[in-house]
């Protein structure tokens, strides 16, 4: 029934098709995907939800001991269960993905990511996995957008933009925050986006959010009942704000990629990795109980009158009424909170890393303004520390200024405080931003010449194929032969520059024309003249692992209009400095007039 209903809705979306304009299309294209996403939300919350009280329910039966230290090793070995049996091997994390597949791959998602996502990170967030919801709910929001795109044979450009109304849904679906939606879409993800992509964008976020309230009736996600209006005397401390969040990013940043990158790489079978990483977030988990799962109720209450509370059922619960035991414990959970993440994704779970902006944002926020309290200096109020140090985190995350400002606002009500909001996203941001050139999820695409940046020339470089480019048929010579053989092989070539390599075909030099064209055809000159005499090493040699900006750059710095490339150190063709700027037009003009 299902399966005839979603053909007939089909055929009528092809019959709007044809009747409708393309931007009429695309407005109620928005529309749909903004519905999709929203109800794949819901379903994530929901599914997340019934995990977690079935996990509670069994543990009330069952009287276990340490539950939350051993419901994240269940949940971690579930998720490696489903990720092999069922998905295939593999799973791509991150909102990295996105970014990879419309830079690299023609904006298009494969259809296992509309569920895969929703599956995975459900057992890792739901049964404590220290991680967010969010990255997989953009990702199955941009996965939509994709197949939706490609069932009705839209544009490159299209596909993209229809990626972005997703990814908007998503997260206004998730937070109940269209702005922050829109502004994430665009900010974070599609950086090369045009104005003209704005309207259907914000149909997309307005819909998703619209659904997501009227079935959650959700309002505020988090309400910040100690919040106090705006004083401006304390500018000052939200500017040194500023720089505190920026810093603590620059380490949740290094140090999530570091851990997450060591556990990932373990030499050991994917459920023996499982149990390693999972053990040791169970163990953090025991110590510092504000590490499990998603986090926001931890935050709720470090925002609430007795933030002690957190300290209940710990190690530490004995010191709920000793402010500064209370203040290392927060501290220490802070810092903890990038390796707890890292090994939880890194050890062969699911999920993102905007929870746990929040999480560390919140935490930051209220240890440096209580600190400052109780050392007398001054008497900052908490609450407004706390709500600010959110945006602080996620703009110093992600290099989003704009989104970290209007999410905090919408999820917390604090509108109010949108000139502290400013100062400490726009701080953070210009701190992590000088020690940390690309946002957390850019950072490694971007090296690698994989994501869209804001340089738009390099964006389109990075969608060309070094392999496509390289003229692999060019002849060769060995450094010990005469120049007269070379001489034998122009006769037979239109080649003005030949690679000399040794038996193992490894690159020795290179032989230009030009250089040697008033000896070659001379046989007095020539004769008794080897290769090895009159070849030139190369200025700059190209990797098949180079990006194109940098294969550019390699030009530029060379002079040269060809260069030798490599394959795992032998040689392996030439690419032309002409091949590359004609294959660059020929995209961009793709990319205008797809």
């Amino acid at each position: 029934m299902l399966k005839k209903q979603l053909l007939k809705t089909k055929q009528l979306l092809l019959l709007g098709q044809q009747k409708l304009s393309r931007k009429q299309f695309i407005f109620l294209s928005s529309v749909l995907i903004g519905i999709t996403s929203a109800v794949a939300v819901i379903f994530l919350k929901a599914f997340a939800h019934w995990v977690y009280s079935s996990a509670t329910y069994i543990n009330g039966t069952l009287k276990l001991s340490f539950i939350n230290s051993i419901l994240p090793v269940i949940g971690i070995l579930l998720t490696v269960l489903v990720v092999k049996k069922i998905l295939g091997g593999s799973l791509e994390k991150g909102t990295s993905q996105i970014l990879y597949t419309v830079a690299r791959k023609a904006s298009i998602i494969p259809k296992k990511q509309m569920y895969a996502q929703i599956m995975t990170s459900s057992l890792t967030v739901g049964l404590g996995g220290s991680a967010g919801l969010e990255s997989p709910i953009v990702i199955t929001g941009a996965a939509f957008g994709s197949n939706y795109a490609q069932q009705f044979r839209l544009s490159y450009q299209e596909r993209t933009l229809l990626i972005g109304c997703g990814v908007a849904a998503g997260i206004a679906a998730a937070f109940n925050a269209p702005i922050a939606g829109v502004l994430f879409a665009i900010e974070v993800l599609l950086v090369d986006v045009t104005i003209s992509a704005f309207t259907p964008i914000m149909i997309a976020a307005a819909t998703g959010a619209l659904v997501s309230a009227v079935v959650l009736n959700e309002n505020i996600l988090l309400a910040f009942r100690e919040k106090q209006s705006f004083d401006y005397h304390n500018i000052p401390f939200y500017v040194l704000m500023g720089l505190f969040t920026g810093f603590t990013a620059v380490f949740y940043a290094r140090n999530f990629l570091r851990t997450e990158h060591t556990f990932a790489h373990l030499k050991y079978g994917p459920y023996k990795k499982a149990v390693i990483g999972a053990s040791i977030l169970g163990l953090m988990i025991f110590i510092f109980p504000t590490l499990f799962g998603e986090g926001y109720e931890s935050i709720k209450t470090l925002a609430d009158k007795d933030p002690g509370k957190l300290l209940e059922n710990t190690l530490f619960s004995d010191f709920a009424s000793n402010d500064w035991m209370l203040l290392l414990f927060v501290g220490t959970s802070m810092l903890l909170k990038a390796f707890a993440s890292g090994i939880t994704l890194g050890s062969g779970g699911n999920g993102g890393n905007f929870a746990p902006s929040l999480f560390l944002g919140s935490y930051a926020g209220y240890f440096f303004s209580k600190f400052l309290n109780l050392t007398g200096l001054t008497n900052l109020p908490v609450g407004n520390f706390t709500l600010v140090g959110m945006a602080g985190i996620l703009s110093g995350l992600f290099h989003a200024p704009l989104t970290a400002i209007f999410l905090i606002a919408e999820i917390t009500g604090g509108y109010d405080l949108m000139i502290p909001l400013m100062i400490v996203a726009s701080v953070s941001f210009a701190v992590s931003k000088r020690f940390e050139k690309h946002s957390l999820d850019v950072k490694n695409l971007a090296r690698k010449g994989n994501a869209f940046t804001s340089n738009k020339d390099a964006n389109i470089l990075c969608t060309l194929e070094i392999e496509e480019l390289i003229r692999k048929d060019y002849l060769t010579v060995g450094s010990g032969q005469d120049l007269e053989d070379v001489a034998g092989l122009l006769a037979h070539s239109d080649q003005v520059i030949f690679a000399a390599v040794d038996d193992q075909n490894e690159l020795e030099g290179l032989v230009y024309f030009n250089d040697i064209r008033e000896v070659i055809f001379d046989n007095q000159k020539s004769k008794n003249i080897l290769v090895r005499d009159i070849m030139a090493q190369p200025m700059q040699t190209v990797h098949l692992f180079d990006s194109m900006e940098t294969v550019m750059k390699k030009f530029e710095k060379s002079g040269r209009a060809y260069l030798p490339v490599l394959k795992n150190g032998k040689y392996y063709g030439f690419i032309t400095k002409s091949d590359v700027l004609e294959s660059y037009r020929n995209r961009l003009k793709s990319m205008i007039f797809e």
